[in-house]
């Protein structure tokens, strides 16, 4: 349950304050972790304690310690040693590892919770009485961010955003599935959504630093009780792809950003289909050329103004009017008139949209 990272630390940590060197062996005979080279020649000695009824022996030089996790030998310590101090020394050691088998149990089951109660596996009920039971509050205003990077998830990932808010006991790092990492975070009374924003900024900002990895964050909205988490989750499930397929730019979003991407992500893909023959009569609106593209999308971005788009383009104002009019003859829709212009946008975003789902099916 705990890492061998964390017990070479923890031995690592203990030899720098009492210099006698230490060694975790587990109960199948397994050296987990030394602060000396030869620890193997241990392992025999080690096996033959763990069959005996002592807590606590010496033997060819070492103090050996027994550590139960709930009555269940876990681990085997070894302390250097076989003076009072050494046993003292041992004893301590022993202490501290039975702590943060304790502790890691803790956040194992807590984790647990947290993953059951994202994916709505557990009813009201089992909620508030294993919420009580783990000493967590239903009451508190919270938010679900998912973080997904560029590769695969794995330890480091997790635990740098596990540093990131281990300080707050209320917060919950954790992930469902080998993508992303979800935080459950713990909001103060004034805390708002520009602080969510500022949040997922400084978690994108860690991964920036590493060449190999980039990060996106999607987040939901803000809930007042726990049973409410597993909906914050949902939506920024949602952010998260919907910001795939209409924001790839942006590496944070939303799920109050989302706009009209929202409605058309819940479109089911015939419907989809059937607006874009009645539209443009079994043609696509990414068939045109770049040049053409380029045209429309800056077109929009001036909300349809035909002087500012022209200037942008360091095009004559007939030559924008002559596309339009081509474009016109094409589709049958005049970007120049607001109503047509809302079918055109909303169709490339249909597109869009399909084209996404279509990835997802190979």
């Amino acid at each position: 349950m705990i890492s061998n990272q964390i017990l070479q630390n923890t031995l690592d940590g203990l030899k720098g304050i009492t210099r006698t060197d230490l060694c975790v062996i587990d109960a199948e005979g397994k050296v987990l972790a030394a602060t000396f080279p030869d620890a193997d020649k241990y392992i025999e000695s080690a096996h033959a304690f763990a069959g005996s009824p002592a807590d606590s022996q010496v033997v060819n030089g070492c103090q050996f310690f027994k550590v139960f996790d709930d009555h269940q030998l876990e681990y085997i310590l070894l302390a250097n040693g076989e003076s009072e101090d050494v046993y003292m020394i041992g004893k301590i050691a022993t202490f501290q590892i039975q702590n943060l088998l304790v502790a890691y149990k803790e956040r194992f089951d807590k984790d647990n919770f947290i993953k059951n109660l994202l994916l709505d596996n557990l009813l009201l009920v089992d909620i508030y009485n294993r919420a009580k039971k783990l000493h967590i509050e239903t009451e508190l205003r919270r938010v679900v961010f998912i973080v997904e990077t560029n590769r695969e998830k794995d330890g480091n990932d997790l635990e740098k955003i596990r540093s990131l808010f281990g300080g707050k006991s209320k917060d919950f790092v954790t992930a469902v599935d080998e993508k992303n990492i979800i935080v459950v975070k713990e909001l103060g009374e004034h805390e708002g959504y520009p602080d969510l924003e500022k949040t997922a900024e400084v978690i994108v900002n860690l991964f920036r630093s590493d060449a190999d990895s980039n990060a996106h964050v999607a987040y939901g909205t803000i809930v007042n009780e726990l049973k409410e988490v597993s909906r914050s989750y949902k939506e920024a499930r949602m952010a998260l792809d919907v910001g795939k397929i209409f924001f790839e730019e942006k590496n944070v979003i939303a799920y109050s950003q989302l706009g009209i991407g929202r409605l058309i992500y819940q479109l089911p893909i015939p419907l989809c289909k059937m607006f874009i023959k009645e539209i443009f009569d079994g043609k696509s609106p990414d068939e045109f050329d770049e040049e053409m593209l380029t045209t429309i999308n800056k077109f929009f971005e001036n909300s349809l103004n035909v002087s500012e788009t022209s200037r942008q383009l360091y095009i004559h104002r007939n030559t924008l009017v002559y596309r339009l009019d081509k474009l016109q003859k094409s589709t049958g829709l005049d970007l120049r008139v607001f109503e047509d212009a809302i079918t055109f946008k909303i169709a490339l975003m249909v597109v869009k949209y399909m084209k996404y789902m279509e990835t997802l099916d190979y």
